[in-house]
């Protein structure tokens, strides 16, 4: 089992990356679970689900009377391992080997707590653990905001997706911090958007070359394909020769 979580700040290219790793990890491995953690929720255009069939899926934190019934029926006491074997298949959809889950947003601040709803997802979780023949990939929503909540906090590793900018840099190391103060063993950065070896370098001096799993160069054809419905994956080029090497080193990584 292979479970990891796609990060970065926003418009950097994250669910570009998470969605053509996923269909690498479908050759790797039995069953991949592509997990859109994004209030955006794109990964599953990304991957090549139609748009009507997302639709009609709920997300898994907005599924308030499931969540109190997996976590004993609400009120302030609940169960911290509800039983959520049933959810992978009830509330997924597949193509392929590929099964995809939408959690959904994040509450805003002054509204209720996510205590209940955060128990239900670190189990969902936790319970993909159980298949050790398949991968998990979790497309993270921009920025930090996502850590606060510990869904990722079983992860084997950490992919923080950057591009040539000081801002990205920034945003990268924070979520290098926060994903290292959570207990997650491993962080490693995706460099995307790169145009020359003057941007390489600035990724390279400011985030360590033994911590970089690949450089994706910048390419025309996936900028206006980020304006369509439909699988990244699928362009080849540059992004999936690139993302290929990355997918052998992320291998190794949590082998």
């Amino acid at each position: 089992m292979i479970k990891i979580a796609v990060s970065g700040k926003g418009g950097v290219g994250k669910t570009t990356v998470a969605s053509t790793l996923a269909k690498l990890l479908s050759d790797s491995h039995k069953k991949v679970y592509a997990v859109d953690a994004d209030p955006d929720a794109c990964l599953a255009a990304a991957v090549g689900i139609p748009d009507e069939q997302v639709r009609n899926l709920k997300p898994l934190v907005e599924m308030k009377e499931l969540i109190d019934e997996k976590s004993s029926g609400g009120g302030a006491f609940f169960a911290l391992n509800p039983d959520v074997d049933d959810i992978l298949s009830e509330y997924s959809i597949p193509m392929g080997n590929i099964n995809f889950l939408r959690m959904g947003g994040i509450k805003q601040g002054g509204t209720a707590c996510y205590c209940r709803e955060n128990s239900f997802l670190h189990a969902l979780m936790s319970g993909l653990l159980f298949d050790k023949e398949s991968a998990v990939i979790l497309d993270m929503g921009a920025g930090i905001e996502h850590l606060t909540r510990g869904t990722a906090r079983s992860v084997d590793i950490m992919l923080v997706v950057v591009e040539p900018s000081k801002n990205s840099v920034n945003t990268a190391l924070l979520v290098e911090k926060l994903a290292n103060d959570l207990g997650i063993r491993k962080v490693k950065f995706v460099a995307n958007k790169v145009r020359n070896e003057k941007e390489k370098e600035f990724i390279r001096n400011n985030l360590g070359d033994d911590k970089i799993l690949g450089f994706i160069p910048f390419d025309d054809d996936i900028w206006e394909s980020s304006m369509e419905s439909g699988p990244a994956a699928e362009l080849g080029g540059v992004l999936l020769g690139s993302m290929k090497e990355i997918h052998e080193k992320l291998l190794r990584e949590v082998d």
